[in-house]
């Protein structure tokens, strides 16, 4: 070796001075192209025969030098198709930098090199992914901002077991991957490799060779931003959001959710109001659900989807909340505000399938990975989309992983798992052979039901005081069962079954409606098997189902009084409440995602007494417990007179804790009864804490002028009884006047 006093110019190495470490065509060519599986291996520096040989891959430089800590310079030699070697006699590798001159003829520039860099994700995080039990996968795999030996960049690391090489391309290295080629960590199938200079807001993503020798671009399935659609690209991304909701966590941690109130308003984020983003949405949405009295919001899904009209229901980005709303950090700042109002969040999840996009989770690395490999588990035949095999350690641990980073990252106070149903029965929606039975030769889904167990049991240790909540149609049992007992482990349920029949009879002609009184009362026969949410979400107001407004008979009046009566009976039944956004005021056409809310028609009477009343109805459940206290106990619940089909009415009794009790008179015909007794659990006077017919609602003010008494006249088995005026298509509620005094 030459020393030269000028550390700019660089020395050269003398024939056989140093030796070279040799390497064979295959592995030079392979790396030269970027398609060896192992490129650390040739690249950067190693110990051989007494000395250092370093490798690096310029293909475009006209020279290259090696930088040493003590700033000298020493010529690189160019080896083969692009790939640059020196061989210095060092005892032991150094730091390093690279020179680089570009044929340009620009000025040489002085570059970090990726492959002198030791793996960024430990020995640990590998065995728990094999293992399929890294409940914070987000924080070992995908693209991460660091600092490594001092020198700032991105680590990438990727599951791809199947892959023959992986490339990382991105805004970094001008979407050139022989630049990038990562290495394989053995058995564990993730590949990985630090980029010295990639930071916050690069966009990349995943280039893999398959096994069928083709070259796929992927989004990086861990990512944690992504480009606004239609680009498809993968974003860095870091958090500097400062939480305050630290008393909102406390107190949920200690809260018991059945026997709290939970009035949720379902939104679809990006319709609410057309154009505003996360940090509008804020202000404007936690101010106007505060009002209205709402205890929770339910977002229609947030993680990243390539098609608007999907709802969010076809994910491709399973950990990037959609960027066409905003930063993750801005989503941070709306769940942050509302929780600061006293406002929980619930958003909903989507493990029971995803999209075919091609550079999406589909044969990620050239093979079935994450789906099933037989079409018959692995091809969902309704959606056109793939089902995940959760029978699969990885692919479990993504879905399990990815429940707990909403819960933890997000503060999301509960997930709304999306199609249960399909998840739980290998026919579902498949004809004779069609399907294939389990071990057991049954048609339930043992590898989901595990994986379903296994997620509500990790979300519930390690998020206190959240809840799970399944969507669920069929009569599955156990669903909110405890997993050490069986049951799949839930908090809730949604009672389909409760808004079918309702929804039905709701449709009825009135004349009719006698012979359907059973559809109202039905619920009750199995309200106690599980825990209930009565839902009525988007999904009963799209694709021709019309408006839930225009699903009862007759003229404009007529339809807004049986909205209004429905609506009273939900929040009476026992149970959770959650209404999708626009029923709240009567919305009269179908929701459009394209077209936003129609907030107009809050200028005309029928709309506002529709809105007010949502908002009383949640006023009077929070002054009165007994309408949400023992929503799971049947001793909070009697019936007063159920069986009145002729009148088309129904009234029941809700009691608290304490036993007080709440009367609930329900007239689904559009006769007004005048004089209609029902009994009472005790005498005394009870007030009429609301009536769906007061002019105020846009009602035609039958009523009882605010109060009635209860005689000691005996009914249906009580020593009290009373008379009432019992509104057209209206509801009212009583409350022992003792109550309100107390």
């Amino acid at each position: 070796m030459t020393d030269t006093t000028d550390p700019t110019v660089p020395t050269r190495t003398g024939a056989g001075s140093t030796p070279v470490m040799p390497l064979g065509e295959h592995e030079l060519g392979a790396t030269a192209t970027g398609s060896f599986h192992e490129p650390h291996a040739v690249l950067g520096a190693h110990e051989y025969e007494g000395g250092v040989t370093i490798r690096t891959l310029k293909p475009f430089a006209s020279e290259v030098a090696v930088l040493l800590p003590d700033g000298t310079a020493h010529a690189m030699e160019h080896e083969y198709d692009g790939i640059w070697t020196a061989a210095l006699p060092l005892k032991e590798v150094p730091s390093y930098r690279i020179r680089v001159t570009w044929t340009d003829g620009a000025d040489w520039v002085d570059t970090e090199e990726p492959y002198r860099f030791l793996p960024t994700i430990g020995e640990l995080d590998l065995h728990l992914i094999r293992e399929g039990r890294h409940e914070e996968l987000w924080r070992a795999l995908g693209a991460h901002v660091r600092t490594v030996d001092g020198v700032e960049g991105a680590s990438f690391t990727v599951w791809a077991p199947n892959a023959r090489a992986v490339q990382v391309i991105g805004s970094f290295n001008g979407w050139n991957g022989r630049l990038h080629s990562m290495r394989s960590l053995g058995a564990s199938g993730v590949w990985e490799i630090f980029v010295p200079g990639a930071g916050d807001g690069a966009t990349y993503k995943f280039r893999i060779l398959g096994p069928d020798g083709q070259w796929r671009e992927k989004a990086d399935p861990m990512a944690r931003a992504a480009e606004v659609p239609p680009a498809t690209g993968s974003v860095i991304t870091t958090s500097d959001f400062e939480w305050s909701d630290e008393h909102w966590l406390a107190e949920r941690a200690g809260a018991d959710a059945l026997a709290s109130r939970m009035s949720v308003y379902e939104v679809h984020l990006a319709s609410w109001r057309p154009g505003l983003g996360y940090r509008e949405l804020a202000q404007e949405l936690t101010e106007y659900v505060a009002d209205m009295g709402f205890t929770h919001v339910e977002f229609m899904p947030l993680a990243e989807h390539p098609f608007g009209g999907s709802w969010g229901y076809q994910v491709t980005g399973y950990y990037a909340p959609t960027s066409r709303l905003g930063s993750p950090d801005e989503l941070r700042h709306l769940i942050d505000t509302l929780h600061n109002a006293g406002i929980g969040v619930i958003m909903d999840w989507v493990p029971a399938h995803f999209p075919k996009d091609e550079w999406a989770l589909g044969r990620f690395d050239g093979t079935p990975l994450y789906e099933h490999a037989d079409p018959r588990r692995g091809e969902h035949p309704d959606w056109g989309t793939y089902i995940f095999d959760t029978g699969r350690n990885e692919v479990r641990n993504f879905l399990v992983a990815n429940a707990c980073y909403w819960l933890e990252e997000f503060h999301v106070d509960g997930l709304r798992v999306d199609a249960v149903a399909s998840m739980l029965y290998l026919d579902y929606s498949r004809e004779d052979g069609q399907w294939i039975p389990n071990r057991h030769g049954g048609r339930e889904d043992l590898e989901n039901i595990a994986f379903l167990q296994e997620t509500t049991a990790t979300a519930y240790k390690r998020a206190p005081g959240i809840v799970m909540i399944a969507e669920e149609s069929t009569s599955f049992p156990g669903v909110t069962r405890p997993t050490d007992t069986g049951g799949l482990g839930f908090g809730f349920k949604w009672n389909m079954g409760w808004m079918h029949d309702t929804l039905e009879y709701l449709g009825q002609d009135p004349i009719h409606r006698q012979y359907h009184h059973g559809e109202l009362t039905f619920s009750m026969v199995y309200q106690y098997s599980e825990n209930f949410v009565l839902p009525l979400s988007h999904d009963e107001v799209v694709h021709g189902k019309g408006s839930l407004l225009r699903k009862a008979p007759g003229d404009d009046w007529q339809q807004a009084a049986s909205l209004r009566s429905y609506l009273t009976f939900q929040w009476t039944h026992p149970g959770k409440q959650l209404i999708f956004m626009g029923i709240e005021f009567a919305q009269g056409t179908e929701w459009n995602e394209q077209a936003g809310l129609p907030w107009w028609l809050l200028e005309y009477p029928l709309h506002r007494g529709a809105q007010q009343l949502v908002r009383d109805l949640n006023a009077l459940q929070a002054e009165f417990p007994a309408l949400y206290q023992r929503d799971q106990d049947p001793g909070g619940f009697e019936w007063l007179i159920g069986d009145d089909a002729g009148h088309n009415v129904l009234s029941f009794v809700r009691r608290d804790a304490a036993g007080d009790p709440v009367a609930v008179v329900v007239n689904f015909s559009p006769e007004p009864w005048h004089d209609y007794r029902i009994p009472l659990p005790e005498g005394g006077d009870w007030l009429e804490v609301l009536n769906t017919d007061a002019p105020v609602y846009g009602g035609s003010g039958v009523g009882n002028l605010g109060r009635v008494h209860a005689e000691p006249l005996p009914l249906h088995g009580r020593e009290h009884s009373v008379r009432l005026s019992v509104p057209p298509l209206g509801a009212v509620i009583l409350a022992p006047q003792r109550l309100r005094e107390g």
